[in-house]
């Protein structure tokens, strides 16, 4: 007995370890299936079932790690605007350091539009993450929209910023021009470029993010520097 004793501690830990590595792996494989089904086939199109058997894992690993389907969902949607506005706030800052405080109205406006804009290239794995958030605004859960209409703390540092590039503007007008900014981002997806290559004749044929952006700024620019 005296010989199995001091191996007791290093057969234990090991199992523990593996256990809880397991739980993380088997918690991803759920997260990252759920997001891709829901963003490819919409939230109401996917079961419990298809997220687990798309995730290799047993049928009550979405309620053991989640709570819910509808916690799920809501957990992916915390996470991936949590990422994109994050992103946003720190090329903001960036953009904020960089002109001691006060950024120009063209690089406040590029802190909002180039993330998601990024993350939607068809060459980008987060593409899959903008679509989850495009279908949230349309089809989420009365959490997702609660959270969608109510928690603007991530807008208001951008609203700040412009009221400061642009004192001689009414707060009002300040506002009502960055809730058209952000309409073209709601409705700026690649997937929809198929249909004005086709209004266009052939002339607008896009897939370069930077040209895209750039177009996106001057337009929006010009907007903001207006009157």
């Amino acid at each position: 007995m005296s010989d199995l004793t001091p191996d007791t501690p290093e057969i234990t830990a090991p199992e523990v370890v593996f256990d809880e590595e397991t739980h993380a792996a088997t918690k991803s494989a759920v997260f990252n299936a759920a997001e891709r089904l829901f963003a490819l086939q919409g939230f109401q199109n996917v079961s419990v079932r298809d997220i687990t058997a798309e995730a290799g894992v047993n049928l009550a690993s979405v309620n053991y790690h989640f709570g819910s389907k509808d916690a799920l969902l809501f957990a992916i949607f915390r996470r991936r605007t949590g990422e994109l506005n994050r992103e946003r706030a720190r090329m903001l800052h960036e953009a904020s350091d960089r002109h001691a405080g006060k950024p120009p109205v063209r690089e406040i406006l590029a802190a909002l539009f180039a993330p998601p804009l990024r993350w939607a290239d068809p060459a980008n794995d987060r593409r899959i993450s903008v679509q989850f958030i495009i279908r949230a605004r349309s089809e989420g859960t009365a959490e997702m929209r609660d959270a969608l209409q109510n928690d603007v703390s991530h807008l208001a540092r951008f609203a700040e910023a412009l009221k400061t590039a642009r004192p001689d503007l009414a707060p009002e007008t300040v506002y009502w021009r960055l809730h058209f900014v952000l309409g073209m981002i709601h409705n700026n997806r690649f997937a929809e470029f198929d249909r004005l290559h086709h209004l266009s004749g052939g002339l607008t044929r896009e897939g370069d993010v930077a040209a895209l952006l750039t177009r996106m700024l001057d337009f929006a620019e010009a907007g903001f520097m207006a009157g």
